[in-house]
């Protein structure tokens, strides 16, 4: 098992890069950078790679409907150059509030376009000529365009001709997909009890038909983490961003993050998470977060209660543990859990 974090979108940029650089000394071994309506992961990926050594270096995700397919695969090739080799290229659908809000593209046919683009992704990345025959690029209206495209290939030959892909799913479907065709699947709202009953169909379904040239697909999934005796009050810390994801991303009737809660048992507390988010009662939406949730998504507590979660991780398939250390030593609480994996 390896050890992960997620790199904030928000804050200050060369603060959370000198973070990283610490936890890579303590043992980190991958290192997600984020990307919402804030900074684009990219810049911040590739100053990344200039700082560190030996971490590798994933989007923790990029939405499929801002870059091209082809400029997804020019990325994570440019990355995986600078860094030799470190890159991992994490994907997903992102949300209709992001992509149409503030992307201004249509949301529509996320199953298809994960498909493509990895595809297309692997195709450049071995230096075939693309040609663009499924759904992209979008067809231009009669009249438009110069008609002058032509197939291609990457100019530079990548470092490796298959980058890792990994992408993030919560919908059966959607898991379904990665675990038939990516390298790896980026879960949230991950209880380790729980994934059987909630994503294990679709995953036996995904990997009966995975291609034998893959790999073993792999899991990256965590929570924050704190050791200590007296640390559990840090579990409290998630409540307003499970009362946002749960609450607010997305419409009443389209909201993934509180299809996940409903499935975990608190479809109860789900819906008065979303009543109080919606009506902008946030403090209150963040009060009503059951505590089963955030200790069952968390690595908080003594150093028993930990090894515990973690063995639990261990069992339900995890390869990746990604953490966010919030306890009042996080240097030597990655240090301890390096020592336990």
């Amino acid at each position: 098992m390896q050890l992960g974090t997620t790199v904030s979108y928000a804050g200050n940029v060369r603060e959370t890069i000198e973070r990283v650089r610490t936890f890579e000394k303590a043992g980190l071994d991958v290192a997600w950078v984020a990307e919402a309506y804030g900074y684009d992961a990219v810049t911040m990926m590739g100053y990344l790679a200039a700082r560190t050594e030996r971490v590798q270096i994933g989007s923790g995700i990029l939405p499929l409907y801002s870059r091209s397919p082809a400029l997804l695969a020019q990325t994570a090739a440019g990355l995986d150059h600078l860094s030799d080799g470190r890159a991992l290229l994490g994907l997903g659908a992102s949300g209709p509030q992001v992509v149409e809000g503030w992307h201004g593209a249509v949301y529509d046919r996320p199953l298809e376009r994960t498909r493509e683009i990895i595809e297309i992704c692997r195709r450049v990345w071995r230096r075939e000529v693309l040609r663009n025959e499924g759904i992209y690029p979008i067809p231009l209206p009669s009249g438009q365009g110069t008609g002058l495209g032509k197939p291609l290939k990457i100019i530079n030959c990548p470092i490796r001709p298959s980058i890792p892909i990994f992408v993030a799913a919560l919908g059966a479907k959607n898991v379904q997909l990665a675990a038939e065709v990516a390298d790896g699947w980026l879960p949230t709202m991950f209880v380790p009890e729980y994934v059987d009953q909630i994503w294990g169909e679709a995953l036996r379904r995904g990997l009966a038909a995975r291609a034998e040239e893959l790999s073993p697909l792999r899991i990256a999934a965590g929570g924050p983490l704190a050791i200590g005796e007296d640390v559990t009050d840090l579990r409290n810390r998630l409540r307003a961003e499970l009362a946002l994801y749960i609450g607010g991303m997305g419409a009443r009737k389209r909201n993934f993050y509180f299809n996940i809660a409903a499935k975990l048992g608190h479809e109860g507390a789900a819906a008065r998470i979303q009543d109080l988010y919606l009506a902008g009662l946030k403090d209150e939406a963040a009060a009503a977060v059951p505590a089963e949730l955030l200790e069952g998504m968390s690595l908080i507590g003594p150093r028993g209660y930990v090894k515990e979660r973690l063995a639990a991780y261990r069992q339900a398939g995890v390869t990746i543990l990604n953490v966010h250390p919030i306890g009042p030593d996080p240097v030597g609480d990655l240090e301890r859990l390096r020592s336990w994996l």
